[in-house]
């Protein structure tokens, strides 16, 4: 497994995961294949139960993609209201349309794997904003996976869960710190 290369270069045999929207689903997957190398799994902005065939909003963005980042910015700042702060719009306009487009397409047609929640025997912790159009799925998954909990952040949409990292990172610090202070201390 490719991903586990680093960990296994660096002698890590377990580690914590955290992965947001894409890196989520990516979480969803070492869950699967690799269960025994994580600590936790910490899972933000995105369900496991794909959307192959009915993801409008993937279609909506390929088309933006094809007009360019700055169509996909100013779709973004209308989605919201309000215009994006000035180092996230630069961050934006450096995207590659391309790379996204690809990576847009591979999400529309992602079938889903929702086969990993049994996987899941280590302690996850599942965040998502009441906002998101993921916020049913992750209810839906926080049920079907044995050691979750989540963490709703009413107000925030999918891009603002993800930017507010005054809310979501100290809930992220509570968890491990309450998952370490349960693991048993090796004398």
């Amino acid at each position: 497994m490719t991903w586990l290369v680093l960990p296994d270069e660096l002698g890590i045999d377990k580690a914590h995961y955290i992965g947001y929207s894409l890196g989520g689903t990516s979480g969803y997957g070492v869950a699967k294949h690799a269960p025994e190398r994580f600590n936790t799994i910490i899972i933000g902005g995105v369900d496991p139960y794909g959307s192959a065939g009915t993801n409008a909003s993937e279609d909506e963005r390929i088309e933006g993609l094809k007009k360019g980042m700055e169509s996909v910015v100013a779709s973004m700042e209308a989605a919201s209201g309000r215009q994006l702060p000035p180092e996230r719009r630069a961050a934006m306009m450096d995207n590659d349309p391309k790379a996204l487009t690809a990576s847009s397409i591979e999400l529309r047609d992602f079938g889903g794997i929702e086969d990993s929640l049994l996987s899941m025997t280590m302690a996850c912790l599942l965040f998502v904003g009441k906002e998101d159009f993921l916020y049913w799925g992750v209810t839906r998954c926080v049920k079907g996976t044995p050691y979750a909990t989540m963490v709703p952040f009413p107000g925030l949409d999918h891009g603002q869960a993800f930017q507010r990292s005054d809310l979501t990172l100290p809930r992220i610090s509570s968890f491990l710190r309450n998952v370490e202070s349960s693991v048993p201390q090796q004398a």
